[in-house]
């Protein structure tokens, strides 16, 4: 299902509510399918505590005769993110060229990053939940609900969504928020928010789009050496952060709005442009000869995304021009692209991420499909062994009233998707999860 069919569906009272319920249930089934698909998988990490890591909320047990699936096959996943392409059922693999995944990308280290504030946000967050919101908030961390994510609106989410809060609870997370991310990219969450709230009433549909439909979950429990993170997730933005000891892993995360700019209460708020003139501004400065090998296509289909919600262990080979054939300053803006996305993290965890990803800019493709104008709709993908990256102008979709275009209509920079990730396993902090299990003396 895509985001355009998902939200030609407006609320219909009993019926929506009932539909609500058999989709929740089909959820819990799924989790307990993926569990039971992947208990025995874990068998190859070695060490008691490691069977833990993948041990499901749903059920508490591991089943010890479930066959492992092994790696991922078939296309590259879509990036609708819709109820109907839930292919949950697979282990957790990660997104990779050829299925195979590469090995010691990825440690247990020291970065030298703060978390000092996020665990004491996070802490306040959950201290001020009620008995029940926090059990159905809080999750272990090798739960399965990190990957039970979504940018399309009708998505049935667990956890707390910003309309069961008070106002004080609401300003507990927003200080969760801020512990975890720059003044951008708080920025960022809170005009994508209020675009959809405005978009939601331009449309009269505040029932599916609004500014309170994002759900917190918190996977773990805050701690300066275990394991933990949260997941904050609604209609054009999900954000997924992993936290062990001083390493951060936020990925994936997806960040979108339609429309990317609205007047809302007398203001033009604009969001989700820095990636956009960041990508323009990088492919034209390609020589002709570079483009020819960067563009694959000099038109945009509606949706592009390869690694969207529910895409995991999408694979997908490297396409376009290679990273080191370009000049220095060429360098710097396909960098640009990506510091977009990671910036949104505090300048610490930043700074690590970003060095992380310069260890293997020569091994960074990049391609492009679309034009190349500054009012251009376009795709484009930045893909190395730590690092994935996809801005894709889309299609008006549901939200196309708010702006005076008509839904299905070609692709707009008005209607941008976006997703940062990180490839070979370490998505949601998976492959540090592992590690962790299989080091730490008190998990043996």
């Amino acid at each position: 299902m895509t985001e355009l069919d998902a939200g030609q569906t407006e609320a219909q009272g009993p019926e929506r509510e009932a539909g609500r319920r058999v989709h929740a249930s089909r959820r819990n089934f799924m989790r307990k399918v993926f569990f039971a698909s992947g208990a025995t998988a874990v068998a190859t990490m070695g060490g008691a505590g490691a069977w833990a890591a993948l041990a499901d909320d749903t059920t508490g047990t591991t089943d010890a005769s479930a066959a492992p699936s092994g790696a991922p096959s078939g296309a590259p996943g879509g990036g609708s993110g819709g109820p109907g392409n839930q292919t949950i059922t697979e282990d957790f693999f990660g997104l990779t060229t050829d299925g195979k995944r590469i090995d010691d990308l990825f440690t247990i280290h020291s970065t030298g990053v703060t978390t000092t504030p996020v665990i004491t946000a996070a802490e306040a967050f959950l201290a001020g939940l009620s008995a029940d919101q926090r059990s159905s908030t809080q999750f272990t961390v090798h739960s399965t609900e990190w990957r039970l994510w979504s940018n399309v609106d009708a998505y049935e989410r667990q956890g707390v969504s910003l309309a069961d809060l008070s106002d004080a609870q609401k300003a507990l997370g927003t200080a969760l928020l801020k512990a975890a991310l720059s003044a951008d990219g708080l920025e960022t969450t809170e005009k994508i928010r209020r675009i959809n709230q405005a978009a939601g009433e331009a449309i009269d549909n505040t029932a599916s789009f609004n500014e309170d439909a994002y759900y917190w979950t918190v996977m773990g429990t805050p701690s300066a050496t275990e394991p933990w993170g949260f997941q904050f997730d609604g209609h054009h933005l999900v954000i997924n952060y992993f936290v062990l000891g001083d390493q951060v892993v936020m990925s994936p995360c997806f960040w979108g709005s339609e429309p990317t700019s609205m007047t809302v209460d007398g203001d033009t708020v604009t969001v989700c442009q820095e990636e956009v003139v960041a990508s323009l501004a990088f492919i034209n400065s390609l020589t002709a000869a570079q483009q020819e090998v960067a563009i694959a296509s000099s038109t945009k289909s509606n949706e592009s995304m390869k690694a969207g919600a529910f895409s995991d262990n999408a694979t997908q080979a490297y396409e376009g021009l290679r990273g080191d054939r370009l000049t220095t300053t060429q360098k710097r803006k396909l960098l640009a692209i990506v510091e977009v996305f990671v910036s949104r993290a505090k300048a610490d965890v930043a700074r690590a991420r970003m060095a992380e990803i310069a260890r293997h800019f020569a091994d960074t493709y990049v391609t492009w499909a679309g034009g190349v104008a500054d009012d251009a709709a376009f795709y484009v993908r930045v893909h190395s062994p730590v690092v994935w990256v996809e801005v894709d102008c889309q299609g008006p979709g549901p939200l196309a009233g708010a702006y005076g275009a008509t839904q299905g209509g070609d692709p707009t920079q008005l209607h941008v998707h976006s997703i940062i990730r990180t490839p070979n396993g370490n998505d949601y902090g998976k492959e540090l999860l592992r590690q962790h299990y299989l080091t730490s003396p008190h998990h043996r």
